[in-house]
């Protein structure tokens, strides 16, 4: 039996997974199989593991479709705080409500450690409340895509096992996918399926375009940017005005073909302009919108990134106590020993990082100041606003806020250096 093009829409495939895994437990795939992100939940994470999974779930074969699960990586509630997500799922015909989040996870003794499979994208290693419910040990992951430093969980006899440097995630996920996209269009031309082959081509790249775009600032961040996302935006383009040619072909005198004009720099604006819209959010809000957590040498630490700079940060949210204050408080709820805040903010047009560390025990201050011998100079790190958000209290704390100069080193980067103090601190 020849293979066929027996796709959906995104939203079609959606609900399909999302009924597969509310179903009672004997009519649940067995073992049920997850395409989940990190726990920062960015769009990178939340579309790549739509994309995966839904190429995934239809790749051309002649047996039935295997389906995998997009999980998204946070709870309902906080889809709330990403309007840039709304805006990229619109077009994809998508709205937030159709997301599966962890607070659709069943917590029923069927849907265990055991019985589940892995594919991890835009990170390596499990993490956050997934792990805790013991998912994603390394012999339970059938596959990985993600552009951070191998932490060596994911075993060398995965396949794919594809950990390269790309400014987005996205760029390696449509690198992996293009050969099934390509064939899925194909079979659907011969099958004369133009109609819906123009509006779900449009869908798909639309959702493929935007993390890619952010994460590169729109393919012209020299430090980001690779060949990589460069040739992803190509050929999802190219799909894109495959898509258009298509739907203005099939239209007749007596039908009307929606306009989806594609400007790159215009979509780039309006989805960036969402995402550094942080002025209705309260602190609490703004360190957990994108956030990751890790344990190392007995200690926690959690690194918030923030899209706008302390100074605003300061100003026009509330003042320097409540800062400090709400800082501390999601140190608390999140039980850090470290708490790190990196901000991104693009003052009179030039790109500019900051970088405030707080350690809570003594353990911790020890790491802090050995992560500042070791990288201070690496990052180029200077005090800023003249030291008003430093603190040594000479009671086991200790917080440092600086601008840094090295603005190539993200999360990506930062995160292992703090990191590998913590691992080296237990050694000793």
């Amino acid at each position: 039996m020849a293979p066929t093009a027996r796709r959906v829409s995104l939203k079609k495939f959606l609900l399909t997974a999302r009924k597969a895994l509310l179903a009672p437990p004997a009519q649940r795939p067995n073992p049920l199989i997850f395409v989940v992100g990190n726990e920062s939940a960015d769009l990178d994470s939340l579309c790549s593991s739509i994309l995966l999974a839904y190429f995934r779930t239809y790749r051309p074969s002649p047996g039935p479709p295997i389906l995998h699960i997009p999980l998204s990586n946070l709870p309902q509630a906080d889809l709330a705080l990403r309007p840039e997500l709304a805006a990229v799922l619109k077009p994809a015909g998508l709205h937030t409500k159709d997301l599966i989040t962890l607070d659709g996870l069943p917590k029923d003794e069927n849907v265990t450690p055991d019985n589940t499979q892995w594919f991890l994208v835009d990170h390596n290693a499990l993490t956050g409340p997934l792990a805790a419910r013991g998912f994603g040990g390394p012999q339970n992951i059938i596959g990985c895509i993600d552009h951070h430093d191998d932490e060596g969980v994911v075993p060398d006899t995965v396949k794919p096992r594809i950990i390269e440097k790309s400014g987005s995630c996205m760029s390696l996920v449509v690198e992996y996918c293009k050969p099934v996209w390509e064939e899925l269009s194909r079979l659907e031309r011969e099958e004369g399926n133009t109609d819906t082959l123009a509006e779900w081509e449009s869908q798909l790249a639309r959702l493929a375009l935007a993390p890619i775009l952010v994460d590169t600032t729109n393919l012209t961040s020299k430090d980001k940017t690779t060949s990589w996302d460069e040739e992803a935006v190509e050929f999802v383009e190219g799909r894109l005005r495959q898509s258009h040619k298509t739907s203005a072909a099939t239209a007749t005198a007596d039908t009307t073909t929606e306009e989806k004009g594609y400007d790159r720099i215009a979509y780039f604006n309006h989805i960036t302009s969402l995402k550094e819209d942080i002025a209705g959010l309260s602190y609490r809000d703004i360190l957990r919108k994108d956030y990751k957590r890790w344990t190392d040498g007995g200690l926690a630490l959690g690194i918030s990134t923030v899209v706008r700079g302390f100074g605003y940060l300061l100003t026009e949210i509330g003042d320097q106590k409540q800062f400090t204050e709400a800082l501390r408080a999601w140190a608390k709820e999140q039980e850090l020993d470290i708490a790190a805040v990196m901000t991104v903010s693009n003052p009179d047009g030039k790109f500019t990082r900051e970088l405030l560390v707080w350690a809570f025990n003594e353990g911790a201050v020890k790491v802090a100041k050995r992560f500042v011998d070791k990288n201070g100079g690496i990052l180029h790190l200077q005090t800023w606003g003249g030291g008003k958000l430093d603190s040594d209290d000479g009671q086991g704390e200790w917080v440092r806020c600086w601008t840094q100069g090295r603005v190539d080193k993200s999360r990506k980067q930062v995160a292992p250096m703090l990191r590998d103090v913590m691992k080296e601190a237990a050694r000793l």
